[in-house]
């Protein structure tokens, strides 16, 4: 056998394949990403590669880069840092000390036939590294599990470019299923409901219980993004699952900036309402968001709440994300297992 022919052989995975372990299937749960701390350069870096994603901000690229970095990065990472601050945990920022407890609750119950590594579509740890780290591991079957359960495009789709982006440069590509969206899962319309009821056992029953989604621009739903009538469908299911009147279920959408209109109603300006019309005890939870985070600890918990008082509010009670409840575990489990 020549020298060449041998190398040949050392190299072929099918001619080894028999006396390697099967591989295990690769995990990778992705969420969006946080700072590395809450601390104005942080979030600088932070902010500039989430806001220079064209999924997230679709305005032409000159003219956005140029507002990017010559007014909003230059502006916000100082504020954004404050808000970081007052939420920031010693295990770090809410999101990723979350998602971590998620990441081992599901290795655990997925067990050694599998590996669940954690990737974040911006900041540390990063999808790319987390497939790397697959790939070291000789994994050739990949579920990406995007932690949003309504598809939408500055989100889901974002996340599987970041994917694409790091495969296309592997020599054997893995296998790959990638899970656009879980929204109407029966287990998962359950943990959610579970947690509501749970909460109206503990509270009583508010006259109106907040659906609050995390915003996007309106004119990408008219451009097909079914992330709007996804997040009503949740609404609904959840409603249905608790035998609530549909009276008493709103959807609102949150966190919205710029000029241009957003998918509505608003749920700040919802909440300025509310009282007006003899609404004085509301309870508000954000199904887009699987683990607590900026969004829902401060912006619902805290900013969102002050809002609701001002206006005339009396009771405002904000439910908790699934973040790692057993319910919500077993969930992810059975969609990444079906």
């Amino acid at each position: 056998m020549s020298r060449f022919s041998a190398l040949n052989y050392d190299i072929d995975p099918v001619f080894h394949a028999a006396n390697r372990p099967a591989p295990r299937v690769g995990v990778l749960l992705a969420n969006l990403g946080t700072p590395d701390e809450p601390t104005a350069p942080a979030l600088r870096r932070y902010l500039a590669e989430f806001l220079s994603d064209p999924r997230v901000i679709e305005v032409p690229r000159l003219i956005w880069m140029m507002v990017l970095h010559g007014i909003i990065l230059r502006i916000r990472p100082r504020k954004s840092a404050a808000l970081y601050k007052s939420v920031w945990t010693s295990e770090g920022s809410p999101l990723l000390a979350i998602s971590k407890q998620q990441q081992a609750a599901i290795q655990q119950q997925l067990g050694d036939g599998y590996s669940v590594k954690l990737g974040m579509r911006y900041g540390n740890p990063s999808i790319a590294g987390a497939l790397r780290e697959l790939q070291k591991e000789g994994v050739r079957k990949i579920i990406v599990l995007p932690l949003y359960p309504q598809y939408a495009g500055p989100t889901t789709g974002s996340t599987f470019d970041a994917v694409a982006t790091e495969l296309k440069n592997w020599r054997w590509v893995p296998e790959l299923h990638f899970i656009n969206n879980y929204c109407d899962h029966p287990l998962y319309v359950e943990a959610l409901a579970n947690s509501v009821r749970e909460h109206i056992e503990k509270n009583g029953l508010p006259q109106k219980i907040i659906f609050s989604y995390h915003g996007m621009p309106k004119r990408y739903l008219t451009a097909g993004d079914p992330y709007f009538c996804l997040c009503q469908k949740t609404t609904r299911l959840v409603q249905e699952k608790l035998g609530l009147d549909k009276s008493i279920c709103l959807t609102s959408f949150q966190s919205r900036f710029g000029r241009e209109e957003w998918l509505k109603p608003y749920t700040d300006e919802t909440l300025e309402q509310l009282p007006k019309d003899g609404i004085k005890h509301i309870a508000i939870i954000s199904p887009a968001f699987s683990a607590d985070c900026l969004e829902t600890l401060e912006e619902l918990a805290v900013e969102n709440r002050h809002a609701f008082i001002a206006a005339g509010g009396e009771k405002y009670d904000y439910i908790a994300a699934l973040n790692d409840r057993a319910d919500h575990i077993a969930a992810l489990v059975n969609v990444l297992k079906h």
